[in-house]
């Protein structure tokens, strides 16, 4: 399994760097057949959470994976899942 990760801790408010961080990461794995990409907006209040599965419900970039696990077992980390080539 590959693995990229995206640690938004250092751009968390800029939504800007914050959507051009995530649209980067995600075609990047589905370019280079990437199978997962781990987002980690931290625990903290839930809101750097909330936009970034706002921004993975997009119609445009659901359809790019295949699914999205939220940590049960660590609540600060968001991995989407890919097709692998």
């Amino acid at each position: 399994m590959t693995l990229l990760t995206l640690d938004l801790h250092p751009i968390f408010r800029n939504q800007r760097a914050i959507d051009l961080a995530l649209r980067d990461v995600i075609f990047k794995a589905v370019r280079t057949g990437e199978t997962v990409v781990e987002i980690i907006p931290g625990k903290g209040s839930g809101r750097l959470s909330s936009q970034v599965m706002a921004f993975l419900g997009q119609k445009h970039i659901r359809k790019l994976y295949v699914r999205v696990d939220s940590g049960t077992a660590n609540t600060g980390r968001i991995q989407i899942h890919f097709k692998g080539r």
